[in-house]
């Protein structure tokens, strides 16, 4: 444990996590145009709900492979020039947008340009970044940036939802991208300061023949990336298609709206209640309880088909998704070298864009094929499941060591 007088934390850290926190949250933006504006971009673009769908995979893609170049990046030079010029790059790209004229410039500019070149500034490198203000506090730290996903879906959807309604999906994209421009290029120069450098942990988790958890550390990393994969692709598909899926069932635009607020204001309660939560029973013992509650509610969304059933569906999904994905970056902190610490915690996020990718656009194609999404929940559920059984065995890998430590 470390003591308060040996701590590397002081109060600017502080500045760097909120400014990391807004930056998050207003590039997060850009997926929630696709999300909110899924039916009429479909339909201009004469295609089905798969091509957005699409275009939102192509944007996880493109964020989790450049979010390691981007983690290289931030190591050598520091945080500010990687997330100046993904602020830059988001902003073109929802400008470029609103100019598209069929899915192949829609693609490009939410894969490449969104993606590759600005959100994968966004999550892995602030978080990583984060990690060096502090040791006390790291696991709140890194939770309150990973609950930009939910302040970004508490506060975008109905914002933009507005702006469809009065300007159309086109504009809301253009005037977006300006909007990119104002606010995060500013909040980039936040972080130019630098932070003292942290103690190097101690690491109880390794053998004298370096393996972690009696197995070899990338094969560690191989499991834990799988888990994301699995998890991420769950979690995706009430994410990107409960807009839809509400105004399928009824519900009004403003109401689907509604429904996707609720489900990220849970998220955002949820997420700091987890990072807390982490730093009382542990990573492991946390992210095994929040798969379980995920892979109930997706059963739940299956079935339920009443508009106050799909309120308290969403509600419930918040507050038991959002803490999954923080327990990743603790975990590695805890079982890994802190040297290693960038592109681990880089090729974790890469990997979780996928899942999230592969799950964004599996319930668009389960859609189009069966007209339903309750395939589509049962399919995520399905890779919750492996989510689940992945955890479990961390989890008891590592009960096991800690109690037998002399065999380490």
């Amino acid at each position: 444990m470390i003591s308060r007088e040996d701590s590397i934390e002081v109060p600017y850290g502080w500045v760097v996590i909120f400014a990391s926190l807004a930056l998050h949250s207003i590039a997060l933006g850009a997926p929630n145009v696709l999300f909110v504006a899924l039916k009429p971009i479909a339909a201009d673009l004469g295609s089905l709900r798969s091509v957005p769908s699409f275009a939102y995979s192509l944007l996880m893609i493109g964020a989790g492979v450049g979010g390691v170049v981007m983690g290289l990046w931030m190591d050598k030079r520091g945080i500010v020039q990687p997330v100046l010029f993904g602020s830059v790059m988001i902003g073109l790209g929802a400008v470029m947008a609103s100019q598209s004229e069929g899915r192949w410039s829609l693609y490009v500019a939410n894969g490449i340009l969104i993606g590759l070149l600005g959100k994968a500034a966004m999550i892995a490198p602030l978080v990583a970044n984060a990690t060096r203000w502090f040791d006390r506090r790291r696991g709140l730290a890194v939770a309150i940036i990973a609950s930009g996903q939910g302040l970004a879906g508490t506060i975008w959807p109905p914002v933009l939802q507005m702006m469809n309604e009065a300007v159309g999906w086109r504009d809301t994209y253009f005037y977006f991208g300006i909007f990119i421009w104002a606010s995060m290029i500013p909040l980039a120069l936040l972080l130019r300061y630098k932070s003292a450098e942290a103690p190097v942990d101690a690491l109880k988790n390794h053998a004298d023949d370096g393996r972690i958890l009696g197995l070899a550390p990338n094969l560690v990393q191989v499991i834990l990336c799988a888990a994301t994969v699995c998890c991420c692709a769950a979690m995706a598909v009430p994410i990107v298609h409960l807009f839809s899926h509400g105004t399928d069932l009824g519900l009004s635009e403003a109401g689907a709206a509604k429904l996707i607020s609720y489900l990220f204001v849970a998220a955002f309660v949820s997420r700091i209640a987890f990072g807390m939560l982490v730093d009382r029973i542990g990573a492991f013992a946390t992210l095994v309880i929040g798969s379980a509650c995920q892979l109930i509610m997706l059963v739940v969304f299956s079935v339920v088909e009443s508009h106050i059933g799909l309120y308290v569906a969403a509600v419930m999904f918040g507050l038991g998704f959002a803490g999954i994905m923080p327990c990743y970056p603790s975990i590695i902190r805890i079982l890994f070298p802190a040297n290693q610490l960038g592109w681990r915690v880089a090729c974790q996020y890469m990997f979780a864009a996928l899942g999230m990718a592969l799950g964004g656009w599996m319930g668009g194609a389960i859609y189009d094929l069966t007209g339903s999404y309750a395939q589509a929940f049962l399919a995520g559920a399905a890779f919750n499941v492996v989510n689940l059984m992945l955890a479990a065995f961390l989890l008891l890998r590592r009960n096991r060591h800690i109690a037998m430590p002399q065999t380490a």
